[in-house]
């Protein structure tokens, strides 16, 4: 199997977390009729923040899985990565908007834990 197919799974699966905590900050903008910043809406607020976490995570992973691809990584250590740390982003999300810590601890925890483990692989790939 091609190691990009990882990469692609990986996208495809973050890119629709993404979307769907787009739609949320749309949805709750809708609701409370906010145009343009927060307006001090908790909600809003909460909203916000759990998309931009996501960018941040989700984007520099995903050059991380890339550069795996590209240096062979094995696809087992390639799936690994990219289920662990989506069901990772999942949680964190969940734990933001629902207010549910232990999901929300258990999803930065892996998410931190899956990406030095990931830094770790492409460095050994790297020198091998």
């Amino acid at each position: 199997m091609d190691n990009f197919f990882w990469f692609s799974v990986y996208i495809a699966i973050n890119a629709f977390l993404l979307l769907l905590l787009t739609f949320n900050v749309s949805r709750i903008r809708l609701k409370y009729k906010i145009s343009v910043g927060d307006n001090g809406n908790k909600e809003l607020i909460y909203a916000i923040r759990t998309h931009a976490n996501g960018l941040e995570q989700v984007l520099i992973f995903a050059f991380v899985i890339l550069a795996l691809s590209f240096a062979n990584s094995s696809n087992t250590v390639l799936s690994i990565l990219v289920i662990s740390f989506s069901i990772a982003r999942f949680s964190h999300a969940f734990g933001m908007l629902k207010k549910s810590f232990p999901a929300r601890r258990i999803g930065a925890g892996l998410t931190y834990l899956l990406q030095l483990i990931a830094i770790i692989v492409l460095a050994i790939e790297i020198i091998i």
